[in-house]
């Protein structure tokens, strides 16, 4: 069973108690990431989460490692578009030295001047990195293109020339902004006592009350992105509009992606790599924000083999938007999501994602049962509804990284 805790200052703690299990995983979530940011601190959430790790003013970068290390288990973090969390899974019997640790890191981080040069070079060698993966790559430029010119566009990592302006009064007066307890919502599940969790309560309690305002929304347009990279394979990026975290329709627009291009079985697998042969990897993807998202399907191949592969998905796509799909499509997709929704409450760290997200998103944690339902409920003309809905040719996007050709080529093999 879920309980939700709100402390005086705002900040919500979301538990779920498993008592047969020994691991517990918790994590702090905050709502900010980097579409949050404005010119002069882009990159700033993701720099932040790196300077965490690197000291506070009771411990050094080496001896956080060192009782990470002892504690066992797993203790990271990541940033998003629009969150960042801190998160660890380790033994019942180390939790309270984990939220301890973490708690350091969240409000004592020392910012030196020292680790922050540092740690501009390791964030200038991670967007290097990303720039020499053109999967990354490929959909990096699309969504810096169709939602300029907002934030949402802008690279979690930020630019080698963003980072070059970050300074440390800036990133202190952005986490001072940001990490309220308005955008905090802790998440825990797994084997723990009450003690523990009146122990976490006082670690937060103490935070003063605020919740900064909401970024502007973004606007999707429609755009083409070429990038000439001297590499074998053209990697192949297409885009639509899609649905935001919250909306309705969420459960059958999963549906749908399955269908398309989800596994093994998908429509896109099927026609393009084992009819075909086009290609060794191909796959539907989507991407949920608060008041937008996306859909988009991924694949690389050679130049010479392009030009009919993109006949055949765009053929796929005009008859997933015309006829809409088969019961048996249906059922299959529905299987395979539901599974992996049961499969996943056998992971104290999933549950705890999900309760985390649930709550920072749509204020609301859903039960197993109601989740499943959800997909149960979901027939094939809503998946026909759906499929028109979101499968709009005006509003197509495409990118390509690779021996790419020019924009008119590829306008005229889409038909946009």
């Amino acid at each position: 069973m879920v309980e939700k805790i709100t402390l005086d200052n705002g900040v919500r703690i979301v538990c779920e108690h498993i008592p047969h299990v020994r691991s517990v995983s918790f994590g702090l979530w905050l709502g900010v990431g980097s579409r949050f940011e404005t010119p002069g601190l882009f990159g700033a959430s993701h720099f932040i989460e790196h300077l965490l790790f690197k000291g506070t003013e009771t411990r050094t970068t080496a001896e956080l490692a060192e009782e990470m290390d002892q504690l066992g288990g797993q203790i990271n973090a990541f940033t998003t578009k629009e969150c960042t969390c801190f998160y660890a899974r380790v033994l019942d019997l180390n939790l309270r030295r984990t939220v301890d640790l973490l708690a350091d890191m969240f409000f004592r981080s020392r910012f030196r001047d020292v680790d922050i040069e540092a740690e501009r070079g390791i964030i200038s060698e991670e967007i290097d990195m990303y720039e020499d993966s053109p999967e990354d790559l490929v959909s990096e430029l699309l969504f810096e293109t169709v939602f300029a010119p907002s934030t949402l566009a802008s690279p979690i990592l930020g630019t080698k020339e963003s980072l070059g302006a970050l300074t440390r009064d800036g990133l202190l007066g952005y986490k001072a902004a940001h990490y309220t307890p308005g955008r905090l919502v802790i998440a825990l599940s797994g084997n723990f006592t009450a003690a523990d969790l009146d122990y976490l309560r006082g670690m937060f309690a103490s935070m003063s009350p605020g919740t900064p305002a909401m970024p502007e929304p973004a606007v999707y347009t429609p755009a083409i992105t070429l990038r000439e990279k001297p590499i074998e394979q053209n990697h192949l990026c297409f885009l639509l509009p899609g649905l935001a975290m919250d909306s309705e329709d969420r459960h059958a627009a999963q549906l749908l992606l399955n269908i398309l291009g989800g596994g093994m079985s998908s429509r896109l697998f099927q026609t393009v790599r084992e009819t075909h042969g086009l290609c060794y990897n191909i796959y539907s993807f989507g991407a949920s924000y608060r008041d937008l998202g996306t859909i988009g399907i991924y694949t690389a191949l050679s130049a010479e083999t392009e030009a009919k592969a993109l006949a055949l998905i765009m053929d796929t796509l005009r008859n997933l938007q015309s006829e809409g799909v088969t019961i048996e499509e249906l059922d299959r997709a529905r299987e395979q999501v539901k599974s992996n929704v049961l499969m996943s409450l056998e992971s104290t760290s999933a549950r705890m994602n999900s309760l985390g997200k649930g709550e920072l998103y749509r204020g609301h944690i859903p039960t197993p049962e109601e989740i499943i339902a959800c997909y149960d409920a979901v027939n094939c003309t809503d998946m026909l509804e759906i499929a028109q809905r979101l499968i709009d040719f005006e509003h197509l996007s495409f990118s390509a990284v690779g021996p790419v050709g020019d924009e008119a080529k590829y306008r005229k093999l889409l038909g946009i």
